[in-house]
């Protein structure tokens, strides 16, 4: 059984809140561990928009459940009239999330029969104690560099098994890429969204996440990949112009961890290409169509490269 970071703090807050709320003698201390339960959070960027929702909703039921009660008596009707004014004022001010934490107050405020300034300082603490308690935990987060580093080398392999794919298709004629490298990259890709969305709300002062650049980037890079496969199945002539550029996917998969060969590829590219356009036109429909799907096929290895620059860039970034 895996026990998970929100459970062991849930376990260690909970208890804290309510011993502390016992050494201080309060009433219902109990509460005091319920409201922390309610606030631990996998974030810290949501344990604080938690403890803002429960405590401003907890002040607005104090306030509410004094005019109401002291005005229309403590009657169960009253409580009624105090929820259909309460919720309404709790979702305009953006305070929703905290209306099961304020209820447990305000029937704390009903039960006394009488509010008094002791009372109010009561449940004042237990909402203190409780949301301190829960937040204290919640400043510790795990790293998620980890799992984020490992996912960007299952891309990376990933991306090097389609090109080497792609090369042995236009040196032998041999296609053996199928779906599953294209699925299993776009799972990839929607696991580290969700953790690159995480731990940027762990790190709320940063600006922008360094692995949200790069898994974009790759992106990019992938979906280029995508856009050759149907230029690349169109190709049935193998001959000396398709091995060639079947060497630049080679040159490629080699260079993916590094991302350092683009000028000089950028520089092959150009000269393959002058030497297309200087070679006499194709006999038939068929090479013709070979011919251009080749041609298209080194104006999307061109795109792909200067995204390559950009994953250049952002590796400099990271070792700086």
């Amino acid at each position: 059984m895996k026990i998970g970071y929100r459970t062991l703090k849930t376990a260690i807050a909970t208890p804290l809140a309510i011993w502390i709320a016992q050494v201080l003698e309060l009433n219902n201390f109990v509460s005091a561990g319920i409201i922390a339960v309610l606030c631990i959070q996998t974030t810290r960027k949501r344990s604080f928009l938690t403890a803002w929702h429960r405590f401003g909703a907890c002040m607005i039921s104090i306030v509410y459940s004094f005019l109401i009660f002291e005005l229309i008596g403590y009657h169960p009707i009253a409580i009624g009239i105090l929820l259909l004014l309460f919720i309404p004022t709790t979702i305009k001010f953006n305070l929703a999330p905290g209306i099961v934490t304020s209820s447990v107050i305000l029937l704390h405020l009903y039960s006394s029969g009488h509010i008094t300034f002791s009372l109010v300082w009561n449940e004042f603490l237990l909402i203190i104690i409780g949301i301190g308690s829960a937040l204290l935990l919640n400043l510790y987060m795990p790293s998620l560099d980890t799992k984020l580093f490992s996912l960007s080398k299952k891309v990376e392999s990933n991306i090097i098994v389609i090109l080497k794919k792609i090369a042995l298709y236009l040196h032998k004629g041999e296609k053996t890429w199928t779906s599953k490298e294209i699925l299993e990259t776009e799972k990839l890709f929607r696991q580290a969204d969700l953790f690159v969305a995480r731990d940027s709300e762990n790190h709320i002062l940063r600006e922008e996440h360094p692995y949200k650049l790069y898994f974009n980037v790759r992106k990019e890079q992938f979906s280029i990949l995508k856009r050759m496969l149907p230029l690349i199945n169109q190709i049935n002539k193998f001959n000396h112009q398709a091995d060639q550029i079947g060497s630049f996917f080679d040159q490629l998969a080699e260079a993916v961890p590094r991302d350092n060969t683009t000028e000089q590829l950028l520089a092959q590219i150009e000269e393959v290409k002058q030497r297309f356009e200087a070679e006499p036109l194709p006999d038939t429909k068929e090479e013709f169509e070979a011919r251009a799907s080749l041609f298209q096929l080194l104006h999307e290895l061109e795109t792909y490269l200067e995204i390559i620059e950009s994953i250049t860039t952002i590796n400099e970034m990271h070792h700086s």
